[in-house]
């Protein structure tokens, strides 16, 4: 037996690391984990901008080590704004058609 047809209908990745058949669809729960990771990236990028603040144990050594050192809001909202760029550009790709040789 031959596995030429078989091997025809493989499509390689990362020097061949990663394999799947011609024709594949991605997973609905692929499609519907990425979404949620991202919107949970965005919310705890939200939420500890500043550190853990409201920590009882450690917060009142966090809130006073912002304080000498200053807010960095500016550069967070910017890096909040890269990933929610990559956030669109990785749902178009996964959720759009998919594109073999």
């Amino acid at each position: 037996m031959s596995n030429e047809p078989e091997k025809q209908d493989l499509h390689e990745y990362a020097g061949g690391w990663i394999t799947e058949r011609k024709g594949s669809k991605t997973p609905g729960f692929l499609k519907l984990a990425y979404p949620i990771i991202i919107i949970a990236v965005l919310a705890y990028m939200f939420l500890f901008m500043n550190g853990e603040i409201h920590n009882e144990s450690r917060g009142a050594l966090v809130q006073s080590f912002n304080a000498v050192t200053g807010s960095a809001d500016s550069f967070m909202y910017i890096v909040v704004g890269l990933i929610a760029i990559f956030a669109v550009i990785l749902i178009a790709f996964t959720m759009g058609k998919d594109k073999h040789e």
